[in-house]
């Protein structure tokens, strides 16, 4: 696949557009150019609206047709796996058996879209004032959705907004991170190859501060679906006013190991999801506080499943760890490791780096005030902290901005139904770490962690308008 250099297309209406300015694909790995695609200019995508509004307002979708479609894709993406893995792996830096994972999960989400398109129904509205009145309620595709997309998942969370929109009626138009838009591009073409109807699906590439305000500001979009930095996802709200837009922004999320916790679990889970995708995932451990009188025995079976971790060339099967998504990230998470160390933070394993890969790292004695705590790190480190009682431990975890997701580990039944109504975050894991999540969930946080829910079944919701119909039954 590397041996063949192509340059991509945009997909608008229909139609696959080439341009003068093209942007380089590089391998995260090895750092050689991959691919090339076309830059999107303000008359393309001036162009993508006006046919997505058109297709809106002209060309039928009928829920059995979305249902089809959506059905058809994911067919023709469970034929492509292999394929489509290894461009993810080689783009974002994925290690292949977990980019092998993103593509089944997208095929799931893209059969639970298919489902949720034959389930748009209004209700009847029970009525005993006027009972000459009958009154139901009916849904209503939204109208054209813009969806922003991260370079984390560039498949699968692409999905996760792409999939609902089709499935409420909506046209959709993407526009993908600029370090992974060819996996974007294979998804629109299997879309397109399912039958997809003309101006439904549109793919624009291009800066946030350039196609990315030209979508914000055009006022024929009616809902915006973004996932990445609280302060993009401020600038989207302030920008478009009164339109709707969900958004799945940041985390620095928390997993508490309580002292009746199976250890050997914990630990072993931990070391993987503190880890996984480089640390480059929305609901990764970034802290884990350990009740003080089983820390140093959670360390060391903590520290020991981190040390089994290979990290390397993600095309590699056993790899666990890649790079990041490009040698600044790795080096802003130096940067931040050093200022922590500097302000007191011990250093347990890691805090090295090598070009893009930064090792995985675990630190001690840190507290508020180092960005490695407050911020989100969005890279493979973890700090680790001792509590002395569950009070505290809930205390800390919500000492946060954000509020996204969290989990603990502990064998108290009464401790696991209290503590989701004591937790300030959208989803409680129990027995598991933060970073668990299926498909078919409700997923979103508090806080500057994000408004609205992923989960095609709750993301519809969002999607479409709820119109109220009342019938005078008098003659």
């Amino acid at each position: 696949m590397q041996g063949s250099l192509i340059k991509e297309k945009l997909l608008i209406n229909d139609q696959w557009v080439d341009t003068e300015s093209t942007h380089k694909i590089y391998n995260k790995y090895t750092g050689e150019l991959f691919s090339t695609i076309s830059l999107a200019n303000q008359e393309i995508v001036n162009k993508a609206i006006e046919s997505a509004v058109f297709a809106y307002k002209n060309v039928e979708f009928t829920p059995e047709e979305r249902y089809s479609v959506l059905m058809k894709a994911a067919e023709i993406l469970n034929n492509r796996l292999d394929e489509i893995a290894e461009i993810i792996s080689i783009e974002a830096g994925k290690p292949i058996k977990d980019a092998r994972v993103e593509v089944n999960r997208s095929i799931n989400t893209l059969k639970i879209s298919a489902d949720e398109a034959k389930k748009l129904v209004g209700q009847i509205i029970p009525n005993y004032n006027v009972p000459d009145r009958f009154i139901y309620t009916i849904k209503k595709p939204i109208g054209v959705v813009a969806a922003i997309t991260p370079f984390n998942f560039p498949l699968n969370l692409v999905v996760h907004k792409v999939g609902p929109s089709l499935a409420a009626g909506n046209p959709v138009i993407i526009k993908p991170a600029s370090d992974t838009p060819i996996t974007t591009i294979k998804l629109c073409e299997i879309l397109k190859e399912a039958g997809v109807p003309k101006g439904y699906v549109q793919c624009v590439v291009g800066s946030g501060s350039t196609i990315g305000e030209q979508l914000l500001k055009d006022k024929r979009i009616a809902h915006y679906t973004f996932t990445g930095s609280p302060n993009i996802g401020k600038h989207i709200q302030n920008t478009i006013g009164l339109r709707k837009a969900t958004l799945e922004l940041g985390s620095n999320s928390a997993t508490i190991v309580h002292y009746d916790a199976n250890l050997d679990n914990a630990a072993k889970k931990l070391a993987k999801m503190s880890f996984a995708n480089a640390g480059q995932i929305c609901i990764s451990v970034q802290r884990i506080f350990v009740h003080e009188s089983v820390k140093d025995k959670f360390l060391e079976k903590f520290l020991h499943e981190v040390s089994l971790l290979k990290v390397g060339d993600p095309l590699e099967s056993n790899t666990d760890v890649g790079p990041m998504i490009k040698e600044s990230e790795a080096k802003r998470i130096e940067e931040w490791v050093n200022e922590a160390v500097n302000q007191g933070a011990v250093v347990l394993t890691g805090a090295k780096r090598a070009g893009s890969i930064y090792y995985p790292t675990v630190l001690t004695n840190v507290k508020k005030g180092m960005k490695v705590v407050d911020e989100e790190a969005f890279a493979p480190v973890v700090s680790v902290t001792s509590y002395s009682d569950i009070d505290e431990a809930i205390k800390m975890v919500n000492d946060s901005k954000y509020g996204l997701q969290a989990g603990i580990y502990t064998s108290n039944l009464e401790l696991s139904y209290k503590i989701p109504y004591l937790l300030e975050v959208g989803g409680v894991i129990i027995n598991d770490t933060s970073s668990f999540r299926v498909d078919q969930m409700p997923y979103g946080g508090v806080k500057e962690s994000g408004i609205g829910k992923e989960g095609p079944e709750f993301a519809i919701q969002e999607l479409v308008n709820t119109v109220t119909v009342v019938v005078n039954l008098e003659k």
